[in-house]
Order: C-alpha cells, then sequence, then structure tokens
C-alpha cells in the first residue's frame, strides 16, 4: 500500500462520487437526521426521536427504506440522547474533524494490526441502550349479525396483548433489587479500546460486554417476567362499532395494542369485522334486498303487503297487474353510509309462487278462468321478436325494472 497516501475512517457515513470518479465519503449530521438545531435540548432532542421513530417504524411504514431509516434515527438518538456521547459527538464535530488522530507515533505494528484496529467490532451488533420503542399491533376479529352492523352497536372483545409486567412494573428488576450503571461502561453501554496502528494511537468503540450495550446491570432479574418488564395477559376490550360496517371492515382501536418498551408508545388493535348472513336480506352495497313472493291473484288483482324492512314493517301497495321479477324502491330504508350521511334503499323484488298442489274447488276455478284466456300463442305482432320485445331494441322495458313503492 503506498505511504503517501490519506486513509480515512468510514463510520456511519455514506459514499458519492467526486472529481475525478473516486469515491469519498460525507459524514451524516445527526442533528440533520433528527432535524433539530446543534443548540436543541435533551428534551427537544427525545421528542423529535419519538416522532420520526413513530413515522418510520418497520412495523407500521411498510414503504421501501423506512426499516434504514428507522435505523439511521435510532443511531443518530443513540448518541445525541446521551449526553457524554453527545459532548464527544460535538467535539470531533459529527466523524473526524477534531483530534481523532493523534499523529505518526511510529511504525509500531503490521498490516495485521492496522486491519484488527479499523474493523475489530465495527462488524458486531451497536449498543442497545434501553430508547424508546413502540409496542406492536395485535388483532381481533368480531362477528356481527345483520341488523347489529347496519345499525351499530357497541360490542366487547377478549385479548391477549403485552402489558407491562405486574411484579417489577417494566423494571425488569426484582422489586427491592438494585439497578445501577454499569461499572464498565459507565452506562453509556459502549467501551474504547486503544489501539496503536501505523498511522498513530486509534480509539474504537465497541458494545460493552459487562452489561452487553444496554447501559445498566440488574443484580437480580424479574421472576414474574424473567427479565423481560412484560407479561401476557388476557383482557376485555370495548368495541363502538359505527353504523354501516360490513364484512372485510377493520376499526383501529389506538393504543389498545402490546405496551411500548423503555416509555414507547402502545401498538393499536386492529379489529377484523365479519357480519353473519340474514334470514331474509341481503346486502348490495347500502341497498337491502328483499324477495316479496305473491300469488297470481294477488299479482293480478294488486295487493297491498305487509314487508320487512330495518325499521320494522312497512305497508307496500302490489298495483294490479305486477310481473315477476318487477322491482319496487322503499327510499332511505337501507344501511348507513359509512362517510357520509344518509341511508341506501330497500329494493322489494317480487316472485310469483305457482301453486304445486291444488283442492277440487281450487282446480275448478282454475280451469274456468284458464278457459277464459284462450290457448297460448307465440307473438304473431310484425316487427317483434321474442318475448315481445322489438327487434333491436336495446332499450325495451325489462320485467326487473324498478317502479317507485307508493
Amino acid at each position: 500500500m503506498p505511504l503517501g497516501g490519506t486513509l480515512t475512517l468510514l463510520s456511519a457515513c455514506d459514499y458519492h462520487r467526486g472529481a475525478g470518479g473516486n469515491r469519498v465519503a460525507t459524514k451524516k449530521d445527526y442533528y440533520q437526521v433528527l432535524g433539530v438545531p446543534r443548540g436543541a435540548s435533551t428534551e427537544e432532542i427525545r421528542k423529535a426521536y419519538r416522532r420520526l421513530a413513530f413515522q418510520c417504524h418497520p412495523d407500521r411504514n411498510h414503504e421501501a427504506g423506512a426499516e434504514a431509516r428507522f435505523k439511521e434515527i435510532s443511531e443518530a438518538y443513540e448518541t445525541l440522547g446521551d449526553t457524554r456521547k453527545r459532548a464527544r459527538y460535538d467535539q470531533w464535530d459529527g466523524f473526524g474533524n477534531g483530534r481523532g488522530f493523534e499523529g505518526f507515533d511510529g511504525f509500531v505494528s503490521g498490516l495485521g494490526d492496522i486491519f484488527e484496529a479499523f474493523f475489530a467490532g465495527t462488524a458486531g451488533p451497536r449498543g442497545s441502550r434501553r430508547v424508546p420503542r413502540e409496542g406492536a399491533d395485535i388483532d381481533c376479529r368480531l362477528f356481527l349479525s345483520f341488523q347489529e352492523a347496519a345499525s351499530g352497536c357497541e360490542k366487547e372483545v377478549e385479548v391477549l396483548r403485552a402489558e407491562a409486567c405486574s411484579a417489577c412494573r417494566g423494571t425488569c428488576a426484582e422489586p427491592g433489587s438494585d439497578v445501577a450503571a454499569c461499572p464498565v461502561c459507565g452506562g453509556s453501554g459502549e467501551v474504547g479500546r486503544v489501539q496503536q496502528t501505523f498511522f498513530g494511537r486509534f480509539v474504537n468503540r465497541v458494545v460493552c460486554q459487562r452489561c452487553q450495550g444496554e447501559g445498566i446491570v440488574i443484580s437480580k432479574p424479574c421472576r414474574g417476567c424473567q427479565g423481560s418488564g412484560i407479561e401476557r395477559r388476557r383482557c376485555t376490550l370495548s368495541v363502538k362499532v359505527p353504523a354501516g360496517v360490513d364484512s372485510g371492515s377493520t376499526i383501529r382501536l389506538r393504543g389498545e395494542g402490546d405496551v411500548g418498551m423503555w416509555g414507547g408508545p402502545p401498538g393499536d388493535l386492529l379489529v377484523a369485522v365479519t357480519v353473519r348472513d340474514h334470514e331474509y336480506f341481503q346486502r348490495d352495497g347500502c341497498d337491502v334486498l328483499y324477495e316479496l313472493q305473491l300469488n297470481f291473484a294477488q299479482a293480478a288483482l294488486g295487493y297491498q303487503a305487509d314487508v320487512p324492512t330495518l325499521d320494522g314493517q312497512v305497508r307496500l301497495n302490489i298495483p294490479a297487474g305486477t310481473q315477476s321479477g318487477e322491482v319496487f324502491r322503499l327510499k332511505d330504508k337501507g344501511i348507513p353510509y359509512l362517510k357520509r350521511s344518509g341511508r341506501g334503499d330497500q329494493l322489494v323484488r317480487v316472485r310469483l309462487v305457482t301453486p304445486e298442489k291444488l283442492n277440487r274447488e281450487q282446480r275448478r276455478l282454475f280451469e274456468e278462468l284458464g278457459e277464459t284466456f284462450g290457448a297460448a300463442q307465440a307473438p304473431q305482432k310484425e316487427g317483434r321478436g321474442l318475448f315481445g320485445r322489438k327487434k333491436g331494441s336495446a332499450s325495451s322495458r325489462s320485467a326487473g325494472s324498478d317502479r317507485e313503492a307508493t
């Protein structure tokens, strides 16, 4: 390796192409990452981190690059959220602009020592200090009747979620035992390793082996949660179901998911709705479909039918000569709209029912009535096709056209 070159340590840096196509390192400004000024207080830094971490957490944000952005935010907070680390960062002006290398102290070791100094500990995990972490979302399923979904209701659901340990209240330590700063790293979660290299003395930061990067030492872990700080409990929650929900809808209950760690916000509860079928109603968007069965006499002479709706029975006037398949519309008798005022309609479709068994008197009457109608014949009117529709006409009235109910 030529001795006249410049070797630059790239820790948490980005690369870009400089003049002549050479790759050079550009440092990340942790203050810019969190969007705070250099003179920001500890509380301002903490609030900025929590806001950004909430937006970019991989469990919530599934966009490309969200996970990398979350790691970058956490890395910035690890440094700026700790008073000593922040002071050291400000002294070095981020990366390498201060007195990082103390000159050439002599040719002390070979290339093996150089590589060890630069790469030892850099591939391992960073300190896992107790920064706020949002709780996970949980989900459950809620079954509703047709009427409950249409009218809205309040239901209870039972969920199993992570909550703060009732014994240690989330501290992870047995009640009454000591929780102290790590005596090796002083609570920073990292220790410095001094290496003598060809280029001088170099201080490399590695994870503290005593506390595994936590920064604290628990002399006696909690027996109730095995030192995790959380426990799973079954709890019953009340869910307000808005009128008009349908199968496939999801109701979100903010803050009712798993508990957050180290002061992080809790997750949410996602309630998936399933609506059971009705005995005789069907749903089409926000319209309700109902089939009304009539006999020949009622359809021919006219009839006043009592039709069930979501609001109770209503009287529907069936005019004389009604055909099978005709549809009558009951305005505003359907299902409420979810995101605006108003309701759908109820559509009543008529179906003529042919009797399968007749007594003697009924048969005699039908025979006499049939003789008055004469024999059934195919349409003979010129210019009309099958079923009496005009040939080539797309606007012929069908048996299923809607009528306004009276």
